[in-house]
């Protein structure tokens, strides 16, 4: 069976979710979606029982949306056009925009803005940090909320560690290897996939993708400085990260 390589070792990688788009959903189909959107949604009503609408910025292929999209209007924002393909393809009658979350301008206003799994994580400053739950902040209805997944804190990122994971779907297996490393306060990891395709072979390829490690103090100085009151919740995506409930004071 060929291999194909468009990363040789040492040598260029891709930007993140650029080439892993149309495999992502194999990579992280078996995470908690429904339970994850329902527990939102039940915090979303118990403090504003009436909202309506909602954005997901970062919405990625779009599992989030179609679940929110039974309880609210919604929209969603991704800065990868390559993402966005692949959610329009799951819902081709939900407005789907391209942009950057530290600048994105929309027309509408929303009562719920959501930024999920750990999608916020991509901003590796905190000036990035605070441009985005600022333009956030922009984008909500009075009375709006908040709903935040951050990355993992300083403390809890292991730097050197090594992550695997295998997956198959309709006979295409998608196998990948992470190595992460620290730079100052930014994670930086290299994502090695190798996707067998029946009747076509194996493709290896990499992407790089630089988080910021932000404390829970630097995610409550930011809220705290731009007006709104903000809670870590307990339902944690994964062991070292925190979910924020925001909402003005």
């Amino acid at each position: 069976m060929a291999v194909e390589s468009s990363s040789p070792a040492n040598g260029p990688v891709e930007r993140p979710f650029s080439v892993s788009a149309d495999v992502y959903d194999i990579i992280y189909g078996d995470l908690p979606y429904t339970e994850h959107a329902e527990r939102i949604t039940a915090l979303v009503r118990d403090h504003m029982s009436e909202a309506a609408t909602l954005l997901e910025v970062g919405c990625g292929t779009g599992l989030y949306l179609d679940l929110f999209r039974h309880e609210f209007a919604v929209e969603g924002l991704d800065i990868s056009p390559d993402m966005l393909e692949v959610a329009r393809h799951r819902m081709p009658d939900i407005p789907l925009h391209l942009g950057d979350m530290r600048t994105f301008e929309l027309r509408s206003r929303f009562d719920v803005i959501a930024c999920l799994f750990s999608s916020i994580g991509y901003m590796e400053t905190r000036s990035d940090l605070l441009a985005a739950v600022a333009n956030f902040v922009k984008h909500l209805a009075p009375g709006g909320v908040l709903v935040i997944d951050a990355w993992f804190t300083p403390g809890a990122w292991i730097s050197g560690h090594i992550g695997t994971s295998v997956a198959e779907r309709d006979g295409l297996v998608v196998a990948r290897i992470s190595h992460g490393i620290v730079e100052g306060a930014v994670s930086v990891m290299d994502m090695h996939h190798l996707v067998g395709r029946p009747g076509v072979g194996v493709k290896h390829y990499v992407e790089r993708h630089r988080m910021g490690l932000f404390t829970h103090e630097e995610f409550m100085g930011v809220f705290a400085e731009l007006g709104f009151d903000a809670y870590r919740l307990d339902d944690l995506v994964s062991m070292g990260r925190n979910r924020y409930f925001a909402f003005a004071t």
